[in-house]
């Protein structure tokens, strides 16, 4: 295929800001910026959202198709993570087995076309969750996700943009988000 696609979510009321994720594919050319902003998050009125833990089949999370490359080999990701707050970075490595899941057709019936095709893992989804955990999975818009890497990020001693904002962060949590994470905390352990 021309392309495939980098995607980020983030569980429930953890909300993430990406500065920038880039990409490196087999051929060694380096994708600056493949994705950068808000990640895919959900966070449910009334405090009946669930962060705990990731998704059995998360779906592709927001993101951006990375066209003219190859197949990625590492994603760097350098995020903030709203919810404590703090700043991590990440080399993601996507292995040899997941590119070849990637390039691998199968057969599956896709709800949304209502009929049987052949499909294909082009997505790379990434979770982002505090304390620096990112989770990586390969999945087609009707084939189910599997697991390709999980990482501890490591803390971006500069803050924030790199130390070029004075220490201060991008956005501040959503209400609901705060209210979450006032009444509960953060689930660290659980991702």
């Amino acid at each position: 295929y021309d392309a495939w696609r980098l995607g980020f979510f983030a569980p429930d009321y953890m909300e993430v800001w990406i500065e920038t994720a880039d990409a490196v594919d087999t051929n060694d050319r380096w994708f600056k910026r493949a994705m950068s902003g808000v990640s895919s998050i959900s966070s449910p009125s009334n405090l009946k959202g669930n962060p705990r833990g990731w998704p059995r089949n998360p779906g592709d999370g927001k993101g951006k198709y990375v066209y003219g490359a190859d197949l990625p080999c590492f994603i760097y990701v350098r995020w903030q993570s709203l919810a404590e707050p703090q700043t991590y970075y990440a080399y993601i490595e996507i292995p040899e087995s997941a590119r070849e899941l990637m390039v691998k057709g199968e057969r599956a019936y896709c709800r949304g076309r209502g009929k049987w095709i052949t499909d294909y893992r082009e997505n790379i989804t990434i979770g982002l969750a505090p304390g620096g955990v990112a989770k990586a999975w390969v999945n087609g818009p009707c084939l189910d996700a599997i697991e390709v890497s999980r990482v501890q990020g490591k803390v971006v001693s500069k803050g924030p943009y790199l130390g070029e904002s004075g220490g201060k962060y991008g956005l501040k949590l959503e209400p609901d988000a705060q209210a979450y994470i006032d009444k509960f905390g953060i689930p660290y352990d659980s991702w």
